[in-house]
């Protein structure tokens, strides 16, 4: 018995919303993938910050109409689909499938949608290499902690850097105050001199009378 309209109805608007949180969505080929294996990969992805759902094309398609970020997908929607939405890890989540493949070897990768643009196999395996949120954290920590060593050492520098230039200012600036004070002394020494009296010549003796 088919889907009623309300279950496709309410499938619809969980693809909608799951692509409305996702960066990447990626389409498989699961034909013979069993209950159980489609569980593991599903497992696999969950602490990626992804998810896997099964899906016909044309809900997939209603789900996408009118939306360009996603509408591209509608390339890949042949054969029986299950999608990949990436919400967080893109590079791990890829890795994630990649190790899946290798065990179960069912599947087959058709391509991706990111950003209103279909990626081909090759795109998505590239994207593999991207660093993961962890990596990207450690990143960004070692270089503002690079950038703050460095400050600090500035920091550090600046009052030794200081210091030195008041003390070459201050050897400068106090031997021309000695050399002006040297050439200065004397003259304040003789303007401080106490002045010496003067002496009277002696008063010429009166001749007598003739």
């Amino acid at each position: 018995m088919g889907k009623t309209l309300a279950v496709k109805n309410e499938i619809i608007a969980d693809l909608k919303q799951t692509l409305s949180e996702s960066q990447l969505a990626i389409v498989i080929d699961y034909t013979g993938l069993t209950v159980a294996e489609i569980t593991d990969l599903r497992r696999r992805l969950r602490p990626k910050g992804s998810s896997c759902q099964v899906a016909k094309n044309t809900l997939m398609r209603i789900a996408v109409e009118g939306n360009e970020t996603w509408q591209p997908i509608q390339e890949l929607l042949t054969g029986t689909s299950a999608f990949v939405f990436v919400q967080e890890d893109i590079g791990g989540a890829i890795k994630a499938y990649q190790e899946f493949q290798k065990v179960s070897k069912k599947t087959e990768l058709r391509g991706g949608v990111m950003e209103g643009r279909v990626l081909k196999e090759a795109d998505v395996k590239a994207l593999a290499d991207l660093p993961s949120k962890e990596q990207l954290m450690a990143q960004i920590a070692g270089a503002i902690n690079g950038v703050a060593t460095k400050l600090a050492v500035g920091i550090n520098q600046v009052p030794t850097s200081i210091a030195r230039g008041l003390k070459a200012y201050a050897e400068k600036d106090g031997g021309s105050v000695e050399a002006e004070a040297e050439a200065e002394a004397p003259a304040e020494v003789a303007a401080e001199a106490p002045a010496q009296p003067e002496v009277e010549a002696p008063a010429e003796a009166e001749s007598p009378s003739a």
